[in-house]
């Protein structure tokens, strides 16, 4: 089988517009939270989201094409620029078998419902004929292909807060099993409007305590109470090892498992215990033909919600075992807040730097432990520590479940 390793990072975050930037600042528990500005949000009780700040997407794209482009995918062809330059991917590099996989959960919605009160108030007539194109999910893919001549599988990830892992999982498969040499991998979004801030809220998921600001996501705390909206996205440059070394790319880590799974049980909640994460996290471990107790860090889905910190919690006891309180698990959403389809992505991007500078990020603001939650969360600080294999998880609506493995790289 072949072997699939990373050899470039990209990012665009809440707390910083490189992978370099957000990572320090992810170390640091800095929070990239704060109040809303993408819309007039003075109907809507929750006033804070996880924005990216200061990006011009000028700087990546025609400032024609930035004009009427959704902004999921601005970010995207701005985080896979930064992916593919470390990975020394240029024009030179042949691209027929050098692919895209990318996952959006909810695509343009703010781009939809901006046409759909143009349509009501001004006739079908002048919505917009790039509606389309911009608007559907996959156009992130496609436009990141289009913008660097990546010829090669091209594909999206729908599975709502799973998306960007599905799509890091599919491109290690793609290339695992010989259909790609090469494939820019994991997750885009941004979804802040006002039609998607109002139905969270009112389905009793995002965070009521808004006044707290930058420390509203709070994970495995006793006062957290719901998850805060981010946008941003995260890629990583995956490529058969052999294909890696001819073309004299810096290895960064190799990923060596990737587990999905269905919970068939509630179309929001989990199910009891993380039965369905269980499974998920042990297909991971399985196809990495290791055992749980080689794995040393955790990145967690943990979105600051009740029921999923329990059961991710309960998920992870139940695979590990006696190793599980051995183990770092920390949710860097205290800092970015949740970035729904573009979770991800830059989570495994965040996995994989732990894994290169041999530390574990902190859960932010987790200052108030809750007894109903037994691991070590790496709370507040981050932790200097050896880190030979590191999981990902994503768990996301519809009982959807992913988990990535990686392991630092030995030829």
């Amino acid at each position: 089988m072949r072997r699939v390793v990373v050899t470039g990072m990209g990012m665009l975050s809440p707390v910083g517009n490189t992978v370099e930037e957000s990572w320090k600042n992810a170390l640091e528990a800095k929070s990239g939270i704060g109040p809303i500005t993408q819309f007039d949000n003075h109907r809507i009780h929750v006033k804070v989201a996880g924005e990216v700040k200061g990006f011009n997407p000028s700087e990546f794209m025609e400032a024609k094409e930035a004009r009427r482009t959704t902004r999921f995918i601005q970010l995207a062809v701005a985080a896979a620029k930064e992916a593919l330059a470390q990975a020394g991917v240029n024009d030179q590099t042949p691209k027929t078998r050098f692919g895209v996989s990318i996952g959006v959960g909810m695509g343009g919605i703010s781009w939809t419902c901006e046409n759909t009160l143009i349509a009501a108030d001004k006739g079908p007539s002048r919505v917009s004929p790039f509606f389309i194109p911009y608007a559907i999910p996959n156009m992130a893919a496609g436009i990141v292909a289009n913008s660097y001549g990546l010829k090669g599988p091209n594909i999206c990830t729908t599975t709502a807060c799973t998306s960007g892992t599905h799509g890091v999982g599919e491109a290690f498969l793609l290339i695992r099993n010989g259909m790609a040499d090469g494939m820019i991998a994991g997750g885009a979004e941004s979804a802040i409007c006002e039609l998607s801030v109002a139905a969270f809220a009112n389905m009793k998921a995002l965070c009521v305590d808004s006044d707290a600001g930058t420390t509203s996501s709070r994970p495995f705390d006793a006062t957290r109470s719901g998850f805060v909206m981010g946008e941003g996205a995260g890629f990583l440059v995956l490529e058969e090892m052999e294909h890696a070394k001819k073309r004299g790319a810096t290895i960064l880590a190799e990923m060596v498992g990737y587990g999905m799974s269905g919970d068939a049980y509630h179309i929001t909640s989990p199910a009891p215990e993380g039965e369905g994460a269980q499974r998920c996290m042990r297909m991971a471990i399985e196809m990495a033909e290791i055992a749980p107790e080689n794995i040393n860090y955790i990145n967690a889905h943990g979105t600051s919600t009740e029921l999923n910190d329990l059961y991710e919690t309960r998920a992870i006891e139940h695979v590990f075992g006696a190793h599980a309180p051995k183990l770092a698990v920390s949710s860097t959403k205290g800092v970015t807040g949740h970035l729904l389809g573009g979770a991800g992505g830059v989570e495994a991007v965040f996995t994989v730097k732990a894994i290169m500078d041999q530390v574990a990020p902190p859960t932010a603001h987790l200052e108030t432990p809750d007894p109903a939650l037994s691991l070590d969360y790496v709370p507040l600080k981050a932790r200097p520590m050896a880190i030979e294999y590191a999981m990902s998880n994503s768990f996301g609506f519809g009982g959807t479940n992913g988990s990535v493995l990686f392991k630092k790289f030995k030829a």
